[in-house]
């Protein structure tokens, strides 16, 4: 019978760290989740779900239920402000590939209650809310976790322990863990409307990436809203920034109308590229956004933390099953190549292009996007590759 020091401790309740839990409780392997929160977030982040995370999430059944809340978005764009269309992928083309040839866009806190409810049907499951970590303790045999909650400061042990607790993850610092990278120079500004846009951009897509030498922007649509996001001087001031009259200029410059938008959500922040420098600290593993970050052009970081969260999953248990725990190493190389070399690159790709100044350069980019998306050939190897899918197969690959 397992003992409660033969656990796993998970730290944070978003979409990695359930999907985690759910996946090792699924293979028998007894959890507890920490959320810092009292109930689970609901924020508009994260609502772009690759292929192949939805073939992942086919293990849990919540795909329907995604799809019932969400938009099934069967191609995405790449597009310039002025003259319309540049490229529009159509992923049927990876009809072969995957058992979802399309996009999912659904906002992650459906997702995570979505995994919630999966989760609370398995005898044993158990969220704790309203505790905070503040550090970790590793030891030859269990690591302990210390908490604080509003009935005090807890200490809770597990064999080992998975840091899902998001970019500023307080246990990544508590063990001393480089987070190497960069950010950039500019803002990010977000605002949400439910304002319907394809009224006057007939030929527009769910998720579409606009380039612009001056401001380029990118536009996703979701259920009853389009989220705009364009770029924004580091040193404004962001209560300006934030502001209706801010706003409504930037959404006047999507669509010119006489009527003011109304604006569901805003917000603004950093964009970040970093990696941490080892995604495994002895009994504790890294995963989702405490290991890597990335810039939102291209929809890869949640996803990627979802694919961490299954990596993880098959090799605890197989490691609970007998195996070797240097598998926890292979996770390791897996996983921080894959952040590495596919999602920073396609991300820092994807920027270069919406954002390039220089009238030749973008000329030429616009050029190439337009002649890879009309050849069938190059079309699907660019989707394998904008879809996390190249990424994946070759980390299989790594020993």
């Amino acid at each position: 019978m397992s003992t409660k020091i033969d656990r796993v401790v998970i730290v944070g309740a978003g979409p990695v760290g359930l999907t985690a839990a759910l996946a090792l409780a699924r293979r028998g392997i007894p959890n507890v989740v920490l959320e810092a929160e009292p109930e689970l977030v609901q924020e508009l982040r994260g609502s772009t779900f690759h292929p192949p995370t939805l073939d992942m999430l086919d293990e849990f059944g919540v795909v329907p239920r995604m799809i019932a809340e969400g938009l099934k978005a069967p191609t995405w764009q790449f597009r310039d402000r002025e003259t319309g269309p540049v490229a529009t992928f159509d992923m049927s083309l990876l009809a072969g590939d995957t058992n979802h040839p399309y996009r999912v866009q659904c906002e992650q806190w459906k997702l995570t209650r979505a995994l919630r409810d999966e989760y609370q049907k398995i005898p044993g499951s158990e969220i704790l809310f309203a505790h905070t970590v503040t550090g970790v303790h590793p030891g030859d045999d269990q690591v302990t976790v210390e908490a604080e909650t509003p009935g005090g400061n807890v200490r809770i042990s597990g064999r080992y322990v998975i840091a899902a607790d998001g970019a500023r993850s307080a246990v990544r610092r508590s063990l001393g863990v480089g987070f190497e990278g960069l950010t950039y120079p500019e803002l990010f500004l977000v605002a949400s409307t439910d304002y319907p846009f394809e009224r006057d951009l007939t030929d527009i897509s769910y998720v579409n990436y606009i380039a612009d030498p001056n401001e380029w922007l990118v536009l996703l649509r979701v259920v009853g809203l389009w989220r705009v996001l364009v770029p924004a001087v580091e040193t404004a001031d962001r209560e300006q920034l934030l502001s209706d009259d801010s706003l409504e200029a930037v959404l006047q410059r999507v669509v010119r109308r006489t009527e003011r938008y109304r604006i569901v959500h805003r917000s603004v922040y950093h964009v970040h590229q970093r990696i941490a420098s080892s995604f495994r600290a002895g009994r504790v593993i890294l995963s989702g956004d405490s290991a890597h970050i990335n810039n939102p052009l291209g929809g890869m970081g949640m996803n990627g933390g979802i694919h961490d969260a299954f990596n993880l999953a098959d090799k605890l248990a197989a490691i609970y099953g007998g195996a070797d725990e240097r598998l926890l190493d292979r996770y390791d190389r897996q996983r921080r190549t894959t952040a590495r070399d596919a999602v920073q690159q396609q991300t820092d790709r994807n920027r270069q292009i919406i954002s390039e100044r220089d009238p030749a350069v973008r000329q030429k980019s616009i050029e190439a996007m337009r002649r890879m998306a009309a050849d069938p050939k190059t079309a699907r190897e660019y989707m394998l590759k904008a879809s996390m899918i190249t990424g994946l197969r070759e980390a299989e690959k790594i020993e």
